[in-house]
């Protein structure tokens, strides 16, 4: 009796908005993608039975190259928005899935990787020279998912991919990989949130308590100061020196 094969990816529904939610987190399997339970018909039967757009949580380091070619196109081929969402790793063919966001968004943890693909070959030279040519081709097909989405030229790209070029969120928005950085919408909030400070108000306040109301207020007219008139204070003088 056959097991049941395990998917690489899940899906689910965000509770606030209602949207869909599809997971890829851990390696994209040649194993599970090509048997017999678990296939790319299976993938696109489950993204193409509802609609709406969709936001993609990745963190995998990779896979089968063929797989994410598969999921790539289908991602591409799906008429609604799809948002991917990289919170760790996004490597190898990881990340040519990414490439079919309408928007890409890294935390400000997340990596991304591209490189040249890999493969292992027995036989000849004959037999060694097919694996190059295919490898050849391989790369060509990964460089035209990355070019359409970041508008680097071809060379520039396959110069990234021969160098293991390892990118941080900064780094791939940068070369047009990514699209923004995710926010945190705690921080975000709070930042909503205005505090402004008046000196001009301060100042004013405090002049209130020290100046007299008539300066506050011109309408206002000062007082009369209280005071004894000069005859009257010399009588008195002159009483205290008889």
């Amino acid at each position: 009796m056959k097991s049941k094969l395990k998917k690489f990816w899940d899906w689910a529904r965000d509770e606030a908005t209602g949207e869909r939610v599809l997971y890829f987190d851990g390696e994209i399997s040649e194993e599970t993608w090509w048997g017999d339970e678990v296939t790319p018909k299976m993938f696109r039967d489950e993204l193409f039975k509802d609609s709406g757009n969709i936001t993609i949580w990745l963190n995998s380091p990779g896979g089968d190259c063929v797989a994410a070619s598969q999921i790539y196109a289908m991602l591409m081929d799906y008429p609604h928005s799809v948002t991917v969402k990289i919170d760790g790793i996004a490597a190898s063919a990881a990340s040519v899935i990414a490439m079919a966001g309408t928007k890409v968004l890294m935390a400000p943890t997340a990596l991304m990787m591209i490189h040249n693909p890999l493969t292992i070959a027995i036989g000849d030279s004959e037999e060694m020279r097919k694996a190059i040519d295919m490898l050849a081709e391989v790369k060509e097909s990964i460089v035209n998912a990355y070019q359409i989405k970041t508008s680097q030229s071809r060379a520039k790209i396959s110069h990234l991919m021969d160098a293991e070029t390892w990118m941080n969120a900064n780094k791939a928005i940068e070369m047009g990989f990514a699209d923004g950085i995710l926010e945190d919408a705690k921080r975000k909030n709070l930042e909503d949130v205005t505090f402004t400070f008046s000196r001009r108000a301060v100042t004013n306040s405090l002049l209130g308590k020290v100046m007299p109301k008539t300066q506050q207020d011109p309408k206002i007219e000062p007082e009369t100061p209280k005071g004894v008139d000069a005859e009257s204070l010399k009588k008195r003088l002159n009483l205290i020196i008889h």
